[in-house]
């Protein structure tokens, strides 16, 4: 009989044992180098070589309690950054009427809750000339998406013919239709008295004819919602409401009126309410509310400290038709404005001569085919010039703008930006317009190194733009974060390679420049969070800081200092500064603080300061033209020959 050879117990625990620790081996080999790569890079970008000519990120310490999400960031004259929150994109924090803002002081990384009186989740903002921040519009109804709305609804435009009285109605007011269908509003809604008109008319010989009035109803709409599910509440056909509880002449002149109540999708819906931050206060101070209710709107400053409110969803979440209005600081009041149609979360700059410029820029909500196309706006005449030339108009949705560094130069930058909606289309376009020709039109500049929406772009103190995250697809989908970032030199027409952040950034992250020359970057909320897309996303609360090249080792000791001075310049627009090295200082610069979302930052521009030399001081010269310089608080740098800024002084800018 053969012998076959049969190894022990032992030995095949040990072959078993190691052929699995080969087997182990083989399948880990791809995570073994992922992990030796990260380690490696870990390194490089640790080196001083590295950020001296990178620069490098660190990620800030924020207490737990302290972690919101940030849909809004605003930098004050204090030097402290406003984050609001409001509910966050959380319904379960809206319903629970739980909103929130933070204020994180960079001096010392300290943190402040700030009591946030309404859900300004997806307003707008805008620098003030006294230093505060004006908030107004955000949410007052989160969206119903369609196939699941279960109760029919939509607007109720509510009548009332007595020229005697306004008339409030509470939240839970019930409308009856002609066929005895109820709905009930969802909010309060006041609405206004009717305005009589007398007229008088003559005979032929001049002989005055007897009076004439004219009643012409006073209007208010609110969104209302079937009392009870069925189809038995849809209606596509105008009809008249009666306004349950009312008797007598108030049941006559007081009534609803609504053309279309469906369970089609609802949209988020906008508030009124307008509040003013005071920094010094550090806590929200209510206004007079806007006359139209918005969500998602753009608040733009005007040369003469007033702010334009344009665009965003009303009270029944709807996008503005251009119903437009201004506000007046000193007044504390709104009043209409000139009338014209813009998508949500226009990019609007103030320009020379006190023109606005639309860049195309936009977030979110209106038609592909209307309000799209770049142009000059004079707000005097209302008249509308279209400026040509840029590439993929169809891809300016969730695109970045700038008014590129100095102000003095008029030229505007757009970058990136994608389709319209949920489109997965992104685009690696830039474009740039100089405004001081006759006929501006666009010419492409350098292209991203991909196609990138939800781009974040800062103007720096050394006239460079830096530019960070985004993602090639809808809010990140499909992992589709862009893990880059870089300096836009217009001097050269070209990109340079800035490190790599370790946080993505999507829809709903900002980014802005703080008095020490570093950037802070906040917020991403994206879709998913897996390449699949399967698992919902989860809002990113880490906040991450880059320090540039120019403030890295040696060069950052070596960084311009400036002493005493005044916190506002003379008549003659001069304001002097004591420092040490003054032939050091080549160039000084007027940087206005930033207000940014949805990467739309209106706020942000750089003036070319005159700058004079003395033995021991400088003297910088603010220009006179404040469509150049509004009023407001200004970040004052200046910077070395290498491009080293100093740590600014802010001084304040009279209208």
């Amino acid at each position: 009989m053969a012998y076959r050879y049969r190894p022990s117990k032992k030995l095949k625990k040990t072959l078993i044992g190691g052929g699995a620790l080969v087997v182990l081996a083989g399948l880990n080999a791809p995570a073994a180098v992922s992990f030796a790569g990260d380690k490696y890079h870990a390194y490089k970008i640790a080196q001083p070589g590295y950020k001296a000519r990178y620069g490098s990120w660190s990620l800030l310490d924020v207490p737990h309690k302290y972690r919101v999400n940030a849909i809004h960031a605003a930098l004050l004259h204090t030097g402290k950054v406003l984050i609001i929150a409001g509910s966050g994109n959380n319904q379960k924090k809206f319903d629970a009427g739980s909103f929130d803002t933070v204020l994180w002081n960079p001096a010392d990384n300290s943190f402040k809750k700030i009591p946030t009186p309404v859900d300004f989740f997806c307003g707008g903002h805008s620098q003030l000339p006294d230093g505060k921040l004006l908030v107004a519009g955000g949410t007052a109804r989160y969206e119903v998406l369609d196939g699941t709305v279960k109760r029919a609804g939509g607007g109720m435009r509510v009548k009332n013919e007595s020229p005697d009285k306004a008339v409030t109605f509470k939240k839970g007011t019930r409308f009856r239709s002609p066929s005895g269908v109820e709905y009930v509003s969802k909010f309060p809604v006041t609405v206004p008295r009717a305005k009589r008109e007398f007229k008088v008319s003559y005979a032929k010989g001049g002989r005055m004819l007897p009076w004439k009035t004219k009643i012409t109803a006073g209007e208010a709409r609110v969104f209302v919602e079937a009392a009870e599910k069925g189809p038995q509440a849809l209606t596509t056909e105008a009809a008249q409401y009666e306004i349950e509880g009312l008797r007598g002449k108030d049941a006559d002149n007081l009534y609803g009126l609504a053309q279309k109540l469906t369970t089609e999708k609802q949209d988020f819906q906008g508030i009124k309410e307008a509040y003013e931050f005071d920094p010094t206060a550090e806590r929200y101070i209510p206004v007079d509310p806007m006359k139209k209710a918005r969500w998602y709107p753009t608040l733009v400053g005007l040369d003469d400290g007033r702010v334009l409110a344009v665009s965003g969803l009303d009270d029944v979440g709807v996008v503005q038709t251009g119903d437009n209005e201004i506000y007046d600081p000193a007044a504390k009041t709104w009043t209409k404005g000139p009338s014209r149609y813009f998508p949500t979360y226009p990019a609007l700059f103030l320009t020379k001569g006190g023109k606005l410029f639309y860049s195309g820029s936009n977030a979110g909500y209106g038609p592909a085919e209307k309000g799209r196309q770049p142009g000059l706006w004079d707000l005097g005449t209302n008249t509308f010039t279209r400026v040509n030339g840029l590439t993929d108009i169809d891809q300016t949705e969730t695109s970045a703008s700038v008014l590129l560094p100095p102000v003095q130069d008029q030229k505007v930058m757009v970058l990136g930006g994608g389709g319209v909606g949920e489109s997965s289309k992104s685009t690696p376009r830039t474009g740039i317009v100089d405004l001081k020709k006759d006929n501006p039109a666009f010419q492409e500049g350098p292209r991203l190194p991909q196609g990138t929406r939800y781009l974040s772009s800062v103007l720096m103190p050394d006239d460079s733009v830096f530019t960070t995250g985004g993602s090639s697809n809808y809010r990140g989908r499909s992992a589709s974060d862009i893990h880059k970032a870089q300096f836009f030199d217009a001097k050269t027409n070209a990109f340079r390679p800035a490190a790599d952040p370790t946080v993505g950034r999507n829809y709903h992250s900002e980014a802005l420049l703080l008095p020490d020359g570093r950037v802070v970057t906040f917020g991403s909320d994206p879709l998913f969070d897996d390449a699949d897309n399967t698992k919902l996303g989860t809002f990113e609360q880490r906040v991450e800081i880059y320090t540039p090249p120019s403030l890295q080792g040696g060069r950052a000791a070596r960084r311009p200092v400036l002493g005493e001075g005044p916190s506002q310049p003379d008549q003659r627009g001069r304001a002097r500064f004591t420092t040490a090295n003054p032939g050091a200082i080549v160039k000084a610069r007027l940087m206005r603080p930033s207000a940014v979302t949805h990467t739309t930052d209106v706020e942000q521009r750089s003036i070319a300061l005159d700058l004079t030399r003395q033995k021991d001081s400088v003297t910088v010269h603010v220009p006179e033209d404040r469509t150049l310089v509004p009023p407001g608080w200004y970040m004052l740098f200046v910077t070395d020959a290498d491009g080293v800024s100093s740590v600014a002084k802010w001084i304040q800018v009279k209208g």
